[in-house]
């Protein structure tokens, strides 16, 4: 199968995925953004692996699968960071994600530190919501 027919799948799985996890069927979403991971993981594109791989960490972090989640997040992370074309509001959604998981696991200056870093990365963007829900969650962890 070539890279553009090997593309085309993982978009397809990710439609299913975005459909099964609106629909709240989580595990089969997971399942599916993670065969479009596996896919992207083989092909010449980082950046739609890392992007792909978060979505995965999100999924599992909703799931209550928290350290499978950390390892997603750590790999969409490694990536956003090593590639300065990556999109800033990409990166910030994964900070987002790595900080409730962070918070969802009880570490909670390393989450705090992480919505900081967020909460910069939404200003850069001008993501107002993200900003926003940032700055809450530094100012409710300084008070723990």
């Amino acid at each position: 199968m070539s890279d553009d027919d090997q593309a085309s799948l993982a978009k397809s799985l990710i439609a299913d995925g975005r459909k099964q996890r609106n629909s709240g069927d989580l595990n089969a979403a997971a399942h599916s953004y993670g065969e479009a991971a596996e896919i992207y993981r083989n092909l010449p594109n980082p950046l739609k692996f890392a992007h792909t791989i978060r979505h995965v960490g999100d999924i599992l972090r909703e799931l209550g699968s928290i350290e499978e989640a950390r390892s997603c997040y750590e790999k969409a992370l490694r990536i956003y960071r090593e590639h300065t074309e990556a999109s800033v509001l990409d990166h910030a959604n994964a900070v987002r994600g790595f900080a409730l998981l962070r918070e969802d696991a009880g570490e909670l200056d390393e989450a705090r530190s992480l919505w900081q870093d967020a909460k910069s990365l939404y200003e850069e963007t001008k993501i107002e919501p993200g900003i926003l829900e940032s700055e809450a969650h530094v100012r409710r962890l300084s008070r723990v």
